[in-house]
């Protein structure tokens, strides 16, 4: 079972944003989804699809999608809305 607001730090200068899943539709989806709010927002943030199993295992989701946002566990096991990636964009940004 994944663990919420778990931290592993990400690197510094740009805000990134992971996508957890091995590729099924609803990791699909959830990608699209944080896309879509990235590019709403316009932030500079860097969007990356995990789908190895032992990078995976190393946030302790075993429920999949997971989003970390800046290192820290967002969501897992769900689909975001993009109004809720908004909010940890601008909770991340500090604003």
């Amino acid at each position: 079972m994944g663990v919420s607001g778990q931290t592993i730090a990400p690197k510094r200068g740009f805000m990134e944003i992971k996508v957890l899943g091995t590729g099924c539709t609803r990791c699909n989806t959830a990608e699209a989804i944080i896309r879509e709010a990235v590019a709403a927002s316009g932030i500079d943030a860097q969007v990356i699809k995990v789908k190895d199993i032992k990078e995976i295992a190393k946030y302790a989701v075993a429920v999949t999608p997971g989003i970390v946002v800046d290192g820290q566990i967002k969501s897992v096991g769900k689909v975001p809305s993009v109004e809720e990636v908004m909010e940890w964009i601008r909770e991340a940004k500090g604003y």
